[in-house]
């Protein structure tokens, strides 16, 4: 592989633009399709099966990848999961070209989204799909099942304008994106090392270019009291208390993180880089007793350069000393961890799929691609930490993502696909259709 771009004929490169423009409606009936499938955790069989279908119907052969967790075990960015993955194995296709003169690239998108929440709260249900003022609502439509739509119609462009990609590309729809990570994982080890891995992930509101990200470790507490009547509840463990005693002990932490020595350099005009989490808590039995049990999921942020692993050690002996506070003599109290256990990335803009992306989007906008250095975290970072492989993120606009009445914007959408199949056909080269 060189550095050097493959020069896209102007005739080529209009026809291509051309193309993206006239399949609009389809890149939009495809998002449609995608946001219907209400794919939470352990419910993406659906949507996976649907993706087999979309990438028949783009002239590929799709095949599963299975995610083995004993295999996977071993490798570092491994996180415990949640739940088994029987019956979930992402979806991948490849494109093979009658003879190679590009680079390879993998196109990548997670078909899993998060519980929708109070349902009654969206304006209209969350797997229906409603167009309002230009943007699609929907759980899922903005992150990142747009992204899919995106890359799909991009690939379609290409063989619209009579041409294909003159090198491999892979395309991947994977699973657990918002809780570990290993979907991608197994696809990684599973297909070959692509020349640069694109994700089209959603951009914070504007055009942006990812440029880093924090990592994540999930940790779950379990706290167990001492149950009495209320009446005499001086003499017992309230378990919910407890638990957010320790809960409170990391807002000390999260500050100290937050601090600018602490700071990587790609996140130094963030404030408040590293977040802690209160996701969830679930405990008592009733009303007039003191509760036996509660458990609490924190979501705690890692800066790039610092071991995620070390951030759990830190979340244990947080723990600890929470845990020796007198409030909590005689409870019991238990920290593991499931769920994400994932490193920081950075993605320099200077490599070459970077300067390809925002190269492509000035000449097509005329504006210059914003980075983005993202406070959340993306499948990227496993081609780049674990495989010396290019990676970024560069996607649709969203609103709302894991909120209420998520959205993307249907004008973004079209842009996007069309600077995707510019990079495709840049990036890997052009041959005539087969």
């Amino acid at each position: 592989m060189t550095d050097s771009l493959i020069p896209l004929d102007p005739g080529a490169r209009k026809a291509i633009l051309q193309a993206a423009a006239s399949l609009q409606d389809e890149n939009v009936a495809l998002l449609a399709r995608l946001v219907r499938h209400a794919s939470v955790l352990g419910r993406e069989q659906s949507c996976l099966a649907e993706m087999e279908a979309v990438y028949r119907e783009i002239g590929l052969a799709p095949r599963r990848v299975a995610v083995d967790s004993q295999a996977l075990a071993a490798h570092p960015g491994f996180s415990p999961p949640l739940i088994d993955y029987a019956g979930r194995d992402p979806v991948v296709a490849m494109h093979r070209p009658q003879g190679t003169r590009g680079r390879s690239l993998l196109l990548q998108g997670h078909v899993d989204v998060v519980p929708e929440g109070a349902a009654d709260l969206w304006e209209t249900p969350p797997f229906e799909p409603s167009i309002r003022g230009g943007r699609m609502y929907g759980r899922g439509a903005a992150d990142m099942k747009a992204g899919i739509a995106a890359y799909v119609t991009a690939f379609r462009a290409l063989r619209v304008a009579g041409l294909q990609p003159a090198a491999e590309v892979q395309m991947a729809a994977v699973i657990e994106e918002e809780c570990t990570g290993n979907g991608a994982l197994a696809v990684m080890q599973a297909l070959p090392r692509p020349d640069a891995c694109l994700i089209p992930e959603p951009g914070p509101g504007y055009p942006a270019l990812y440029t880093a990200e924090v990592g994540v470790v999930w940790a779950w507490v379990t706290v167990t009291g001492r149950p009495v009547h209320v009446r005499e509840m001086q003499s017992g463990v309230n378990a919910i208390e407890a638990a957010a005693l320790i809960a409170a002990r990391f807002k000390g932490y999260e500050e100290e993180m937050n601090r600018g020595e602490r700071r990587h350099p790609a996140f130094a005009a963030d404030n408040h880089p590293i977040n802690v989490n209160l996701g969830t808590i679930e405990g008592g039995e009733w009303n007039s007793s003191v509760p036996t049990r509660a458990r609490i999921g924190l979501r705690v942020g890692v800066m790039p350069g610092h071991s995620c692993r070390a951030v759990a050690r830190e979340i244990e002996r947080l723990v600890g000393e929470a845990a020796a506070d007198p409030r909590l003599r005689g409870a019991q109290v238990r920290t593991e961890f499931k769920g994400f256990m994932a490193d920081g990335c950075t993605f320099p803009a200077e490599q070459p799929i970077s300067r390809t992306v925002a190269g492509l989007h000035r000449e097509v906008f005329g504006e210059e691609l914003r980075h983005y250095a993202a406070t959340g975290l993306t499948d990227a970072r496993f081609y780049r930490l674990y495989q010396d492989t290019q990676a970024t993120c560069y996607g649709p606009d969203s609103e709302n993502i894991h909120g209420i009445d998520e959205s993307v914007g249907l004008a973004s959408l079209a842009s996007v696909t069309q600077v995707l199949a510019l990079t495709i056909a840049q990036w890997c080269g052009v041959e005539p259709a087969s």
